[in-house]
C-alpha cells in the first residue's frame, strides 16, 4: 500500500491576494465644493464631472467612495487628502 501525498495551497499564495479597500469621502462643512473637486481631479486622477459628481454625493449622503484598490493604492490618496484636510477613510 503506497502511501498518498497531501497537495495544499502553499502560504504564499495566501499572501499575494491582497484585500481591496475603498477610500471614503466624507461631508464636511468647512471644505468648498470647488476645494474638494479640484482635489479629486488633482489627487485621485477623477475626471471633472466624475469628481463632481462625488462631491455631490458625499454633500447628500454624507458619504461616497471615491478610490477602490488595494492598500499601496488607497495610501497614499488617504494621506494626500488628509494633508488637504479633507475627510476621508479606508474601510
Amino acid at each position: 500500500m503506497g502511501t498518498k501525498e497531501k497537495t495544499s495551497v502553499t502560504p504564499d499564495l495566501y499572501e499575494k491576494q491582497e484585500t481591496i479597500r475603498n477610500l471614503i469621502l466624507f461631508n464636511d462643512d468647512y471644505n468648498t465644493f470647488d476645494f474638494i473637486i479640484d482635489a479629486l481631479v488633482e489627487v485621485c486622477k477623477h475626471s471633472f464631472e466624475q469628481a463632481e459628481n462625488c462631491a455631490l454625493i458625499a454633500h447628500y449622503n454624507g458619504k461616497c467612495q471615491i478610490k477602490k484598490g488595494t492598500m499601496d493604492i488607497v495610501r497614499p490618496i488617504y494621506v494626500e487628502m488628509t494633508n488637504r484636510q479633507i475627510t476621508v477613510e479606508i474601510v
